[in-house]
């Protein structure tokens, strides 16, 4: 799994001109799902990001956590982080999982975040969305499982 963290001041995400989910501060995640992911991928994935200090103390210091800060995550599913661009000139899409695997893995990815009390919203997989937000920082992470 790979996964695009952005620290947002807000965030929200359009299907078809009607938001489908809208935060205020906290993180937006692009989550790409490969062939090889497991539970076990998604769940050290979730461990990490309820954990991964990315937010300002009273020192501004990045030193809390999403749960320190009481605050919300904005789930995107994005297969394109799965590309591979190292030959041609056009991404590869061959190690992306299949949509009916992604499907339930992103799933379960949403609600162990929420098993862990963190208000989640989303878009919806495999749709056409339009995304926006204030990048906080800015603060953008890559973290892989």
């Amino acid at each position: 799994m790979i996964a695009v963290l952005q620290r947002c001041t807000k965030a929200k995400v359009t299907i078809n001109n009607k938001i489908t989910g809208q935060i205020k501060l906290g993180m937006v995640i692009l989550i790409g799902i490969q062939k090889k992911d497991l539970l076990e991928q998604a769940d050290t994935l979730v461990d990490k990001i309820l954990n991964f200090r990315i937010f300002n103390d009273t020192n501004q210091k990045m030193n809390l956590s999403i749960k320190d800060i009481n605050g919300s995550i904005l789930v995107i599913s994005q297969f394109t982080l799965c590309a591979d661009t190292n030959k041609g000139r056009r991404p590869n899409f061959l190690e992306a999982a299949k949509p009916e695997n992604a499907k339930s893995l992103y799933q379960y990815f949403i609600n162990r975040l929420i098993e862990n009390n963190i208000h989640v919203e989303s878009g919806n997989f495999g749709e056409e969305m339009q995304v926006e937000l204030i990048n906080n920082g800015p603060a953008t992470f890559i973290l892989e499982s």
